[in-house]
């Protein structure tokens, strides 16, 4: 289930745990995050990339001709996959894109953690979310030791995915929220 929990950075005081889509949206609205559930459709998780992205074309091309948006594709991680570690390793440090971060859960889990005026926004992705982080918000990306996740990513400019790290200790002051 979806859920979203905020803290306060200065204090590290939860202030909000909520698995409401509607409640999850609108607060991550405040911040210009936009969340959305949308219908899942009816594939398996191991479906292949094409025939997830075949699936959701006609929202997909909705949501691109709306943001301006240039191309998709699907990722998948594993726990099995050789380079899991790794993976997850490049998004756990706060870090920054020149362009928005749009995924869309077609299978698996992931934490978006955001760290924005003050406070921390943990909003654990499950199937049928799309999250779309503003470009220039300072994030991070958690799947858990074992991810298992299939995503729509969509691109403006993938060469704006590129992230840059701020240095900051937030991902280890704040890990993913898991329960």
């Amino acid at each position: 289930m979806s859920r979203l929990t905020v803290w306060d950075a200065a204090t590290d005081a939860q202030v909000q745990v909520t698995e409401d889509p509607s409640e999850i949206a609108g607060t991550l609205a405040a911040i210009g995050v936009r969340f959305e559930r949308w219908p899942l459709a009816d594939l398996p998780a191991d479906a292949p990339a094409e025939a997830v992205l075949a699936a959701y074309r006609p929202r997909l091309d909705a949501f691109m001709g709306e943001t301006g948006a240039g191309t998709a594709d699907v990722i998948k991680l594993t726990p099995d996959h050789p380079q899991k570690d790794a993976m997850r390793a490049k998004f756990l440090s706060e870090h920054i894109h020149t362009e928005d971060e749009v995924r869309f859960f077609h299978a698996g889990s992931g934490n978006f953690v955001l760290h924005v005026d003050g406070k921390v926004f943990d909003a654990h992705c499950t199937p049928g979310d799309l999250i779309s982080v503003p470009a220039n918000s300072k994030h991070w990306f958690d799947a858990g030791e074992n991810p298992d996740f299939a995503v729509l990513r969509v691109f403006t400019d993938t060469s704006g995915w590129t992230p840059h790290y701020t240095g900051t200790d937030m991902a280890t002051r704040f890990p993913a929220a898991t329960a």
